[in-house]
């Protein structure tokens, strides 16, 4: 069983940044796929960017692209978003997401577990 708890979110400044990590207490988190979606007020959820179980490759979406990094460190069970230029409408909840089905979905129907989110606000 994957348990994705995520922190690090709160809020920043324009042109600020952040690192939001996702942890998971459970043995098998090496074999997923991770993926960062978040969702705006009134919005849909939306992909941000993916990991995959080595973390050999990574994929963002156009909007976060130059300005985004994920990472992760196995031996911690761990998944990182470095966000660095944040911009006012970066402010979301993000969650972290597990994929068993590998590489390259970023579509939310496709994950198999979610964590709970957490806000990031910034400010103009």
């Amino acid at each position: 069983q994957v348990q994705l708890v995520e922190s690090g979110g709160g809020l920043a400044q324009a042109g600020g940044s952040l690192r939001l990590s996702c942890a998971d207490s459970g043995r098998t988190f090496s074999i997923y796929t991770i993926d960062w979606f978040r969702q705006a007020p009134g919005k849909e959820r939306e992909f941000v960017a993916a990991i995959s179980r080595t973390g050999g490759m990574t994929y963002y979406s156009d909007s976060v692209k130059g300005r985004f990094t994920i990472s992760r460190d196995n031996a911690k069970n761990t998944v990182y978003l470095q966000m660095n230029s944040l911009k006012p409408e970066d402010t979301a909840v993000y969650y972290c997401a597990a994929d068993r089905n590998g590489f390259g979905s970023v579509k939310p129907d496709d994950m198999d577990y979610w964590g709970k989110g957490t806000l990031v606000t910034v400010s103009a």
